[in-house]
């Protein structure tokens, strides 16, 4: 079977859970050469131990995608083991949830230090790099992205942002030889829905039912499949595609019946 990332080179941020993790193996799996970027350390050496048990050619690095010299760090050091870099999945995200009347101007702003600018400083420390291996880069943003949820601003903005950037970058970019694709995800197995503004966890389980939850290894080798082909855009999930559907054609529809989804769940309470 031929691998299809065979000796190339690849930055993921958020790798110790969820998509980033699932995205590690199979590339791992595909004779990619792995820098594995998250704040958790135990997790990123635990993951490193086992890919390299299978042959794999891993190197982590602990840090915050908020810290622009964290990211510096992580470019420099796979470019110290492998030579070059090809590939970089700026996946790392948080969720800030809650109704607006409820919110600060610090939520918004923590919620776009992670999720914007952390792909910002991944893709401003990756940049030459990229440009010398006329490389790809990977946003993953979400199809609440699309479309405004209830109870979700914070998190909806940072993605629309992340969206439009983009859209933008595929042009800007693509001039420097560099390919861009965007990843909308649905819900998809991740632990960013059990925790807090903060990054806590709750206690609570997920709060989505688990037969509209993709597990993260299959939503893996969507991704993957749409990188090889260079894709512009992917949506992830069957529910994703279809509200993206809805809310290009249908806004006023898809407006409805998310304001009377959350006047019910608000009379549940």
């Amino acid at each position: 079977m031929k691998k299809r990332f065979q000796d190339k080179v690849a930055l993921i941020t958020g790798a110790s859970s969820g998509i980033g993790e699932a995205l590690a193996r199979q590339l791992a799996a595909e004779g990619a050469g792995l820098c594995l970027f998250a704040r958790r350390a135990d997790r990123l050496q635990a993951l490193q131990s086992e890919l390299e048990a299978s042959g794999a050619q891993v190197v982590v690095y602990a840090g915050d995608v908020t810290v622009p010299s964290d990211l510096e760090g992580a470019v420099a050091l796979a470019l110290e083991r492998f030579g070059r870099l090809d590939l970089v999945v700026a996946n790392a995200g948080i969720g800030v949830t809650s109704p607006f009347s409820r919110l600060t101007t610090e939520d918004y702003r923590h919620q776009f230090e992670v999720n914007f600018f952390g792909v910002l400083h991944t893709l401003f420390a990756s940049l030459e790099a990229l440009k010398a291996s006329q490389g790809q880069a990977v946003l993953v943003g979400s199809v609440a992205g699309l479309a405004g949820t209830p109870g979700s601003s914070p998190y909806n903005a940072s993605k629309f942002a992340v969206v439009g950037l983009a859209e933008s970058l595929y042009y800007d970019l693509g001039k420097e030889g560099i390919a861009v694709t965007l990843v909308n995800p649905g819900f998809v197995e991740s632990e960013i829905r059990l925790l807090d503004n903060r990054g806590a966890r709750t206690g609570r389980g997920d709060p989505v039912p688990s037969w509209l939850v993709m597990p993260a290894s299959k939503a893996a080798s969507v991704i993957l499949k749409a990188v090889y082909k260079k894709k512009a855009v992917v949506v992830v999930t069957f529910h994703g595609v279809v509200l993206s559907w809805l809310k290009r054609f249908c806004p006023a529809l898809i407006r409805l019946l998310l304001r009377q989804g959350s006047y019910r769940k608000e009379r549940k309470k």
